[in-house]
């Protein structure tokens, strides 16, 4: 809904702050690392995800997109949920949290509140191999190469289908390069 908020920063605390945007003030959650970064600072960009539920409309705020890729990763496994992804990210920089799920280091993650050797190895098993950061995130890319495949993914994970679904039914898919965006959600629901 949002890609990202741009304003001045009149409230901070290390898990809220609110940014005032030409008028309008939002009341954005942040992680610990998100605090860090913006603590100094009168203005900043922070990327968001807002989560909609039955009584409120949440918004989550990062100080950068590989930050809030981790968020929506961790937010796609079965019994993690925002606020223990947000835990998750306040404990971990999504490096140590990759190079954690890398090495199948259980432990590390058992360390962050809420997070039980069960979950643990529920994040280990459905991240492993799927969390590939890029070490300098802090902007928007001038241009953006997406596959076709890639933008099937994000519309049908946007379309409430989880991410390891949509990733197995893309694959079902014959002649994928030869279809289009459109044409490949379309296949992709009819595969599921």
């Amino acid at each position: 809904m949002y890609a990202f908020l741009e304003g001045e920063l009149s409230y901070k605390s290390p898990s809220l702050l609110y940014l005032s945007v030409n008028g309008v003030g939002y009341e954005v959650n942040i992680t610990l690392q998100t605090y860090g970064r913006v603590q100094d600072l009168e203005r900043c960009r922070l990327y968001t995800h807002v989560q909609v539920r039955e009584d409120a409309w949440v918004l989550y705020g990062f100080a950068d997109e590989t930050e809030r890729t981790t968020f929506r990763q961790l937010l796609s496994i079965n019994g993690v949920g925002a606020a223990t992804a947000r835990i998750i990210l306040s404990s971990l920089t999504p490096e140590e949290l990759e190079r954690a799920i890398a090495h199948e280091d259980a432990r590390t993650l058992e360390k962050v509140k809420g997070i039980g050797a069960k979950t643990a190895q529920r994040i280990i098993l459905e991240l492993k191999g799927k969390l590939h950061l890029e070490k300098n995130t802090a902007s928007l890319p001038h241009t953006v190469h997406n596959t076709k495949e890639e933008d099937a993914l994000f519309a049908l994970v946007n379309l409430g289908i989880t991410k390891t679904m949509a990733e197995a039914a893309l694959k079902k898919i014959k002649d994928a390069g030869s279809l289009t965006v459109e044409e490949l959600i379309k296949q992709a629901l009819r595969v599921l």
